[in-house]
């Protein structure tokens, strides 16, 4: 049924321009949105390439850091005695 909706949706000399580790995320946006019939029409070059920024976007990695400063008692106060 997937390869079935692919063919239905996808122009062959667009689906060449797919990175292979991409292919699985644009095949699985391409499916959703032919399941809630949001394409009109096959997806050609440029259609393409725009989904695969939106995948690109969705999936890049964002890295954070967060540093978790904890108090500790100063031991130079004592010793100005």
């Amino acid at each position: 049924m997937r390869n079935s909706i692919l063919a239905q949706v996808l122009d062959q000399s667009a689906w060449g321009q797919v990175n292979p580790p991409k292919t699985k995320a644009v095949e699985n946006y391409l499916v959703q949105m032919a399941r809630y019939r949001q394409l009109n029409r096959k997806v050609l070059e440029q259609g393409l390439i725009e989904i695969l920024e939106k995948v690109i976007q969705q999936t890049k990695k964002k890295t954070t850091v967060k540093f978790n400063r904890r108090k500790v008692m100063d031991s130079d106060e004592d010793d100005n005695d």
